[in-house]
C-alpha cells in the first residue's frame, strides 16, 4: 500500500475522532447551560419568594411592602428580556431595604442574593464555555452545533448593599 494512502486514512480517522469528540463536548456543554439555567431560574424564584416573605412579614412599612411585593410579582411573571429588567429592579429594591433592615431580614436578603449570584456566575461560565467551543473554525465549518441556538447570557445584578 502506498504510504500516502495510509497517511490520508490516518488523517481522516484522526479528523473524524476529533470532530466526534468535539461534537460530544459541545453537546455536554449545551446540557451544562440548560442545567445552569434551571439552577439560576430556581435561585431567582427563591429570591422572589424571600422578597414576598419579607413584604408580608410586617418588618417593613406598608408602602415599602407594597413596592417590594410588586417588584417580586413582576420578576416572577416576566419572561425574556423583560425578566432581566425586573430582576434588576428587584435587586435594587432589596438593596434599599437591606440598608435599614434588622439582622433577620438582612440575613434573608443576603442568603437569597448570594445564591442567585452564585447561580448567575455558574450560568455565565457555562455560556462562556459554549461560546468558546462554538467559535472554533472546525466547529463552524462542520456545523457541529447543529441547529441548537447559541445560549444567551442573563444580565443581572445580585449584590446587597454594604453594611
Amino acid at each position: 500500500m502506498n504510504i500516502g494512502i495510509v497517511g490520508l486514512f490516518f488523517f481522516l480517522a484522526l479528523l473524524g475522532w476529533y470532530l466526534s469528540f468535539t461534537a460530544a463536548r459541545l453537546d455536554r456543554l449545551h446540557h451544562r447551560v440548560e442545567t445552569s439555567w434551571a439552577n439560576l431560574d430556581a435561585a431567582l424564584q427563591r429570591r422572589v419568594g424571600v422578597a414576598l416573605e419579607i413584604s408580608n412579614s410586617g418588618y417593613l412599612d406598608p408602602a415599602s411592602s407594597l413596592l417590594l411585593a410588586g417588584a417580586a410579582h413582576d420578576a416572577r411573571e416576566a419572561t425574556g428580556d423583560k425578566r432581566e429588567r425586573f430582576e434588576r429592579e428587584l435587586s435594587d429594591d432589596l438593596a434599599s431595604i437591606y440598608v435599614e433592615a434588622d439582622e433577620k431580614v438582612r440575613e434573608l436578603i443576603r442568603g437569597a442574593q448570594e445564591r442567585a449570584s452564585l447561580a448567575h456566575a455558574l450560568h455565565a461560565d457555562a455560556v462562556r464555555s459554549v461560546h468558546a467551543v462554538r467559535e472554533k473554525f472546525l466547529v463552524k465549518i462542520f456545523r457541529l452545533a447543529g441547529h441548537a441556538p447559541s445560549p444567551q447570557y442573563f444580565e443581572g445584578e445580585f449584590t446587597h448593599a454594604s453594611e
